[in-house]
Parts: C-alpha cells; structure tokens; sequence
C-alpha cells in the first residue's frame, strides 16, 4: 500500500507541477500583460475595453485559485500555528500532542473544503442555466467558479496526503517527502 501511496503522490505533484502551475503562470502573466495594454491604451489613446478590468479581475484570481493545492502542498501559505508552535517549545509529548493538532487541524480542512465543493456545484449549474456574467457582461460567471471548486477540490486531494503523512509521522514513519529543489537552476 504504501509505494501505491507513493506513486500517487508523485503523480499528484507531476500534475500540480506541470499543469496546474504553468496554467496559473500563464493566467498571471496574459493578465498583467492586458492591464498593461490597457493602461497604454487608455492614456495614450484615450481608448478602453469594457471588459479590460473583469478579465484582469477574474484571470488573476483564476491564476490565485490554480495555485491553492500547490501552496498547501509546500506549506507556503498563511497559517495559524500559535497551538502546535507553543507545545513544540516543551518538547518530548508535547511535540506529538502538536502534531496530533496540526493533523486535526488539516481534517477539519478537508472537511470544509470537501463542503464548499459540494455546495458549490449548485452555484455553478444556476450560473449555467440562469447566465449569470461578470459586471461587464463580457464573460460568463461559471468557468471562473468552476475553477475556484475545482482548485477547492485539488486542495482537498492535496489535504488527503498530508494527512496520511501526517497520520504516519505520529506512528514514527517519514512518508511522502517532498523532492529537494535544487536553487542553483540546474535539474
């Protein structure tokens, strides 16, 4: 069971990787690149597109939503660790009681993730069927939710692995480490 773990796991960071990443990059840097155009356009010409600013707006947070699970997945995003740093500081028990916090913690976000994603579905089918668009009325209002679900989702599978690990670590087992990234450029 555990090498399946293992070989998902890679298969999951594979995805986040090469994917889900270049996916965000690429809604990121299109994005920066319209308001550019946009800010010529306006003050050079005096000319402006309407939908200039939701399309700015929706693809950046589109980017933002892509790179959730792979945030999660490096631990780079914020936090809350007052509990779980507080009873490091002791030592011995209290470090495992901080790691069983920590894992509680990450069940009750999967929890809550696997929730906004359930609710969530009928928002996005009510966005299909009533047409719902952006304030400008130049884009539907359904893919960019459908986006925020499926990076909610992604974040979930991502929970999953962590848990296991985490769940592994409190019975003294390393499991599903991260690859060291080399910062010097070379593979």
């Amino acid at each position: 069971m555990q090498q399946a773990v293992e070989k998902a796991y890679a298969a999951w960071r594979a995805f986040q990787d090469r994917l889900l990443a270049p996916a965000a990059a690429v809604l990121f840097v299109g994005a920066t690149l319209l308001a550019l155009l946009e800010v010529g356009r306006r003050y050079v010409l005096g000319l402006s597109f309407e939908w200039q600013q939701d399309a700015v707006t929706f693809f950046i947070l589109s980017g933002v939503f892509l790179y959730f699970s792979i945030s999660q997945r490096r631990d780079a995003h914020l936090t809350v660790t007052l509990v779980p740093e507080l009873f490091n500081v002791f030592g011995g028990r209290w470090r495992t009681a901080a790691d069983a916090v920590k894992l509680v913690a990450l069940m009750y976000s999967l929890f809550f993730m696997a929730a906004v994603v359930w609710w969530g579905l009928p928002e996005v089918e009510d966005s299909i069927k009533y047409e719902s668009r952006t304030e400008s009325l130049a884009f539907p209002m359904w893919p960019f939710l459908a986006i925020l679900l499926g990076s909610f989702a992604c974040m979930a599978i991502t929970m999953l692995f962590q848990i296991y690990r985490a769940a592994q670590a409190l019975r003294g087992r390393t499991v599903l480490e991260e690859p060291v990234e080399k910062l010097d450029g070379t593979h």
